[in-house]
């Protein structure tokens, strides 16, 4: 067996997230379906993060376990030939067997991207979040300094989360505006299931003037996922790059 690693690239709105479920549009489905057609057999794909509903990515990772050969250049376009237009295999390779996709990366990173303006702006409503209200970065990058480093970030995951360690060190974490345009860039070795969004949705909140990065020590003491705020919407999020 050869365990081949893949980088992707995916356009999240048509699907539920990464991970594959019974009677939903998912990626890592569109993934084994086309690797099945390509293989003739079974194939499971595990990647590097099971991005939620609806997020995007760019340097998504992959591996799975396969007797065919073929050369690396030629499963990328085998499986994009087979693969619907809005997933993407940029790159394979061949790794050694204790490689794992998810259990191996060292980082990974995710931007959220926000347009501030008051116009419309049809062509980004996929995979930019339209915020009407003027958003104060100094303020944003107070709450956002506040959040870096290694703390316990209970209330900024998904309520009733199983993960036994809350403790994250967010060890990145940088707010650029260009024009009208506004990226948040996180990073981190792992992150907890609603983690980035729940923490932009707080930086928002932050940059309306309607909460204090004062408050941030606080929020983090509470251990509750209500003293953090609203989630921000899924479509401005991307999963950049996974290292290893």
């Amino acid at each position: 067996m050869t365990r081949v690693k893949l980088s992707l690239a995916y356009d999240g709105s048509a699907y539920h997230g990464w991970q594959k479920q019974p009677q939903q549009d998912s990626i890592q489905g569109e993934l084994e379906s086309a690797l099945q057609q390509l293989t003739q057999t079974v194939v499971p794909i595990t990647g590097a993060g099971r991005t939620d509903a609806g997020v995007h990515a760019l340097g998504q990772s992959a591996h799975f376990d396969t007797n065919m050969s073929l050369s690396p250049a030629r499963w990328v376009r085998a499986l994009n030939a087979l693969l619907p237009k809005d997933i993407a295999v940029n790159r394979a390779e061949f790794v050694d067997d204790n490689f794992h996709a998810r259990f191996s990366a060292i980082s990974k990173t995710y931007r959220y991207q926000i347009l501030n303006t008051t116009e419309h702006a049809p062509l980004s409503r996929h995979h930019r979040v339209h915020i009407h209200y003027d958003l104060k970065l100094q303020k944003m990058r107070a709450a956002a300094k506040a959040l870096s480093g290694l703390h316990c970030f209970t209330s900024f995951c998904a309520a009733g989360s199983v993960v036994p360690d809350h403790n994250i060190d967010l060890h990145h974490i940088k707010i650029q505006k260009t024009g009208d345009e506004i990226n948040i860039t996180l990073s981190a070795r792992r992150f907890l299931k609603y983690m980035v969004r729940n923490i932009v949705g707080f930086l928002i909140e932050v940059g309306r003037g309607k909460r204090s990065p004062d408050e941030i020590q606080d929020i983090f003491n509470a251990l509750d996922r209500k003293a953090a705020g609203p989630t921000a919407p899924a479509h401005g999020l991307i999963l950049v790059e996974v290292k290893y």
